[in-house]
């Protein structure tokens, strides 16, 4: 389970291929996710509201501020959490690999708890508690990580924080009264529900280096994958390659939980269905393929949260959780079968 096989790449199909069906299918769903709705709007009135910004009628308005963003906002976190996933299964060289590993999504919830019970935050303000919480708890597991360079260690220690956090917030949730343990609940959860313009602009201005840095370490992923005698024996800073890895999935992972809550299972599938659809292909390839598949992914969950019990709407992170779930089992067959 540890190892990453290094053998050839066989695509399935050409990555251009690849590449443009999954930007197809990427621009039908977030086409629908204007369209579809509470108030349904045929598809020429929702592209000529989408091409109206400025416009005061009422379809730019619910296209401009309510389905626009949320639709962005989805496709962003996707692409942000399966490139902390390749990273991740990367560096870790552990096909099982995700940032729940890191503590990042406990450390993220069990600051927006603090903040909720102890500090009486306003709902504006937990964003704001939810970064800096998965940051430092990313930061809290990459210190403990430098007491080992074993990946397996990593690993160990990584989820042994993660576990601490969440014991401490289920102390947290014990002291609090029933109308914060909702608002608790709510971000629990993981949710698109009223998230807007704010929402997706702030997620773009913490992302908008830290993806095109993903792209940029696919040779370095390249390179691990060859073994880490060998990579060290091509010149290369085993460890410190490693911490910048885990430090760039962090730094993806834990905006993304500050903007929709914790959303799981998005950086465990979308780099494993890359790879599958390219019959193994090297990072620079994976990379990319796995973005855009996170994006489909997310995008399309919270089309069926919206849509599965209309006109309620089921929290995003549910159905991920419920689409997941069985995917992430398959894997884990596979990769523990003797």
């Amino acid at each position: 389970m540890q190892g990453l096989a290094a053998a050839p790449s066989r695509a399935r199909l050409p990555f251009a291929t690849l590449l443009g069906g999954l930007c197809g299918v990427l621009a039908l769903t977030l086409l629908l996710s204007l369209t579809r709705g509470i108030v349904p709007l045929p598809w020429t009135e929702a592209l000529a509201a989408l091409a109206d910004p400025r416009g005061e009628s009422f379809a730019a308005i619910l296209v401009w501020d309510v389905r626009l963003p949320r639709a962005g906002l989805a496709a962003l976190a996707g692409a942000s959490l399966a490139a902390a996933g390749v990273l991740l299964q990367g560096a870790l060289r552990n096909d099982l690999a995700d940032p729940g590993l890191l503590g990042v999504a406990s450390g993220a919830s069990l600051a927006v708890a603090i903040g909720i019970v102890f500090l009486h935050a306003a709902p504006t303000a937990l964003p704001g508690f939810a970064l800096a919480g998965g940051l430092g708890a990313g930061v809290v597991v990459l210190g403990a990580q430098r007491l080992s360079r074993d990946p397996v260690r990593m690993i160990l220690i990584g989820a042994a924080l993660a576990a601490l956090f969440s014991a401490m917030i289920v102390l947290v949730i014990v002291l609090g009264n029933e109308f914060q343990l909702r608002t608790i609940h709510a971000f629990l959860i993981g949710s698109l529900i009223g998230r807007g313009m704010s929402d997706l602009l702030r997620l773009l201005v913490l992302t908008a280096i830290l993806l095109p840095a993903a792209l940029l370490f696919s040779r370095a992923l390249d390179v691990l994958r060859l073994g880490e005698e060998m990579a060290a024996g091509l010149g290369v800073n085993v460890f410190r390659l490693r911490l910048l890895l885990l430090l760039t999935a962090i730094g993806l992972t834990a905006p993304v939980v500050a903007s929709c809550g914790p959303i799981g299972f998005i950086a465990l599938v979308a780099p494993h269905l890359a790879r599958a659809l390219l019959g193994g292909a090297d990072a620079a390839r994976v990379l990319p393929l796995a973005m855009l598949i996170g994006a489909v992914l997310l995008t399309t969950a919270d089309l069926l949260a919206r849509e599965a019990v209309a006109p309620a709407e089921l929290p995003v992170g549910l159905v991920v959780t419920a689409l997941g779930a069985p995917a992430a089992i398959l894997l884990l067959r596979r990769h523990l079968a003797p």
